[in-house]
Formats: structure tokens, C-alpha cells, sequence
């Protein structure tokens, strides 16, 4: 990416619509125009805009990948203020891709899929307003309407926005259009609450020192008391420059109409900040599975449901499954079954996923903050075969020792665990079986899934 700025969305801000008002908020005006000039010097082909007015849903960002979206002012008294862009639309497309990859909810806005929604394509005022100062007759555009998601997976979809911008080597820059509170003054469009001002002094406060993690840390009545359209929008951005050093030059902020505006380059250099980054992970289908279902889990309290037509190979075959979750590298919760006890390893993965998070007595149940920064992985157990001490190998078998009733199971290949003495001291300890006792040894090997870091 190019360049990362922020940028208001008053619709009087057009003198077709303002009538004068504008000039009010000239400071403003003067920094939009200045972001438009940087944004031609960098020879943009692509900019992606995050708006808080298209569509919103609460489970989902939503890209629009229609490829020619237009809108007018027609709701604010100038029909005849007209826009029109082309969607980069391969660009598009590859976000859409990497957030699925990466299990994050996303939704696919074009001329079929809005029918289905029972909405419009037409471009809102949150794109047009940024987009009126920015010169290029060539300019495609990403469209991006935030979703009602939490700050984490709102960060996380910024990164795989980053990481598509490379993917397809685009010349491009990324705007979070938003305004800051609305509660600024008794004549605002919202009721004033002295939150307002203390929101957006901390706001830009956050913005000049390019501190992200205290960005998508804030919380609490600060936030719902502001009454603002921005903060998602800014979440997205951050995501962007996930493992940037940044700084924030704030080119204007004022607020005469109650609304606070601010405009922002964001200047950033490679490397990574020792005051932001979250982990975003990608995988197959497997450890996909695994995330999405701890993910619904957590949202809504109650088992996932995975279909066969989107979960084809995990529904054709029936094996024991373990999911392991590590936080920080250090185990957080592994619980699995030896032997299928389910139709299909889809639901088997469902519900070792939700045990393993919940329910592994040497841990507390995991919490969603937990959750957005763990690694997961998911081992598919092949059938198991009777051997003895000299067939075992801990790094290539996992073993499982039986004692009548009493059985335990160690995975194969885990960290620290380099001779096969180890492997089978601790498969007995967690059966309960004295070392010294005449016991069962069977062997298995597994098909281990992982998530890697993007």
C-alpha cells in the first residue's frame, strides 16, 4: 500500500449541498484537497475506501464487486452531483478470497447478490465525499462498508486488505472515511455529551503517536457515549498497517457543526512496531473449520453447524480428531477422540474445537481475546496398530498405552517430547497406569493441519 489517510464525509462539504456552509470548515476543505494532490503525486491506480454508510451488517464486512458503481447527492438536495467509478475488480475478488481462506465473514456485494439483500449497489455519501477530492480520470475503487464485528476482526480483515494489495501488486492507497463524535455541542445532529470532546482529544491523541494497539483497545463509555461513524472504519485501516511503524500528521481537525473532523496522512515505515500487530492466520479447510466454529461458538453461544456442500472432504470421511490451541506457543487447550464418534470429521472437528476451548480440565474456558490470538491445529488420527517399545518413534507414531478400562493418548512429533521413554511416561501418567505394570502399547500416525501466519 502507498498511502493510508483518514478522511470526513460531510455532505455539505460540496458547495452544491453547503451553499456557503463549506466555508466554515475550510481548514478542512483546504486538507481534503491536500490529500487529493498526494494521493495523484503517488499515481494511485486504486484506492480502497472504508465507509460507514453502505450497507452494515452485523456479522460481515461487506466488498463490493460490481464493475461500475455510481451514486449522486439526490438525498441531500443535489441530484445532479453525480459519481461514478469502475471496481478494481481483481482486486476485489482477491480480498474476498483471502478473507475466506482466513474463516473471517465477509459478503460479496454485487447487482445479484443485492436483490438477495434487498438493497442497492449505489455508492453512499461516505465514498463520495473523500473520492470528490481525489483527480484521476483512470481511478478504479475498492468500496468496503465496515461490518458491526469486534475491533480484532475488524484489524484482522485490514491485514488480508494489505496482504491482497500485494498479492496483486497494486499501486494503491486505503481511506478510513469517517467522522469523529457527533455529540460536540448542544447543536449537533446527536444530543452533547462531554465525551464527545474527550473522544476525539484521545483520538487524535492515539493518531499523532501512531500508537494501533491503544487505537483498537478503545473501549467503554468513551466510545458509546462519542456518538461517532469513524472508529470501524479506522480499525480496518490499522489492520493495514499492521507491523508499521507509524505516525499520524493530522493536516486538519475541527468541529463548528458539532461534528468532529479530522484529516490524516498516516507516514509509516517497514517494520515491525513493538506497540501493535495481531496474528492473523490461514490454513486449509481443517483448521479453517476449527476457527469458524470457535468463532460462531463464541458470537452466538451454540454449536456450528457446517454444511456438506461448503465442507465436501471432511464430510467424506470418518477418523479420530484432536484440536490442539496454543496461545503465545504455550499450550491452551487439546482434547480429541481416539476413534470417530460422529457421522464425519467436519463434526467431529466442530466438537473437539469447542471441547478444546472449553472444557480441557487443566485450563480455564478460553475467552475471545484469547481466541483471536491463538494457533490452532487439527490432527486427523489414522487407524491405530499393536507394536512394542522398538517400534515406536515419538516423532513419526503417537502412542497409545491401555491398561483394562484406563487408556491414554500422547500426539506424535510434539515439542520436547525426543525419545521414547518421554512419550510413553507421559501417555501412562495421563491413563493413571503405573510404569511398572503390564500394559498395551498401540502406535498411530496422524495428518497434522496448521495454521500459518500471513
Amino acid at each position: 500500500m502507498k498511502g493510508y489517510y483518514l478522511m470526513p464525509h460531510p455532505p455539505l462539504i460540496m458547495p452544491e449541498i453547503g451553499r456557503g456552509e463549506e466555508q466554515k470548515i475550510e481548514s478542512t476543505v483546504n486538507a481534503c484537497h491536500e490529500i487529493g494532490k498526494r494521493i495523484k503525486l503517488i499515481g494511485a491506480d486504486t484506492v480502497i475506501i472504508i465507509s460507514p454508510h453502505g450497507i452494515v451488517f452485523r456479522d460481515a464486512t461487506a466488498v463490493y464487486n460490481e464493475p461500475v458503481i455510481a451514486g449522486s447527492f439526490a438525498r441531500f438536495g443535489a441530484p445532479l452531483v453525480e459519481m461514478s467509478f469502475q471496481t478494481d475488480m481483481i482486486l476485489a475478488e482477491k480480498i474476498l478470497e483471502n478473507a475466506r481462506d482466513a474463516s473471517l465473514p465477509v459478503a460479496e456485494i454485487n447487482s445479484e447478490t443485492a436483490v438477495g439483500y434487498g438493497i442497492s449497489t449505489d455508492l453512499d455519501h461516505g465514498v463520495m465525499v473523500p473520492l470528490h477530492f481525489i483527480e484521476s480520470s483512470k481511478l478504479k475503487i475498492v468500496n468496503i462498508s465496515y461490518g458491526l464485528l469486534s475491533a480484532e476482526e475488524l484489524y484482522r480483515f485490514g491485514m488480508i486488505v494489505e496482504k491482497s494489495v500485494r498479492d496483486t501488486g497494486r499501486n494503491a492507497v486505503i481511506i478510513a472515511s469517517g467522522d469523529l463524535s457527533h455529540r460536540l455541542s448542544h447543536s449537533g445532529p446527536y444530543p452533547y455529551s462531554p465525551f464527545g470532546e474527550e473522544f476525539d482529544q484521545r483520538l487524535i491523541e492515539i493518531i499523532t503517536e501512531g500508537d494501533m494497539h491503544a487505537l483498537i483497545n478503545l473501549k467503554g463509555k468513551l466510545v458509546s457515549e462519542a456518538g461517532e461513524c469513524g472508529l470501524r472504519s479506522l480499525f480496518i485501516l490499522a489492520g493495514a498497517l499492521d507491523e508499521k511503524k507509524v505516525k499520524g500528521e493530522v493536516l486538519s481537525y475541527e468541529g463548528p457543526f458539532g461534528v468532529g473532523y479530522a484529516v490524516v496522512d498516516f507516514h509509516f515505515e517497514e517494520g515491525a512496531s513493538e506497540r501493535h500487530g495481531l496474528k492473523i492466520r490461514t490454513g486449509d479447510e481443517y483448521v479453517s473449520l476449527a476457527r469458524r466454529s470457535l468463532d460462531f461458538y463464541f458470537k452466538n453461544n451454540k454449536k456450528f453447524i457446517p454444511q456438506r456442500k461448503e465442507w465436501s472432504e471432511l464430510f467424506s470421511r470418518r477418523n479420530g480428531v484432536f484440536v490442539s490451541i496454543k496461545l503465545e506457543g504455550a499450550l491452551r487447550g487439546c482434547i480429541g477422540t481416539i476413534a470417530p464418534t460422529t457421522d464425519s470429521v467436519a463434526q467431529e472437528i466442530v466438537q473437539n474445537a469447542i471441547s478444546a476451548a472449553t472444557q480441557d480440565p487443566r485450563f480455564a474456558p478460553m475467552t475471545y481475546e484469547e481466541f483471536v490470538r491463538c494457533d490452532i491445529s487439527v490432527d486427523v488420527l489414522l487407524e491405530a496398530e499393536p507394536t512394542s517399545y522398538e517400534g515406536l518413534d515419538p516423532k513419526k507414531y503417537g502412542v497409545i498405552v491401555s491398561r483394562g478400562s484406563r487408556k491414554g493418548l500422547l500426539l506424535p512429533n510434539l515439542e520436547g517430547v525426543d525419545t521414547v521413554e518421554y512419550q510413553l511416561s507421559i501417555a501412562l501418567r495421563k491413563a493413571g497406569i503405573p510404569e511398572n505394570s503390564d500394559y498395551k502399547i498401540e502406535r498411530f500416525e496422524v495428518i497434522r493441519h496448521k495454521e500459518e501466519k500471513l
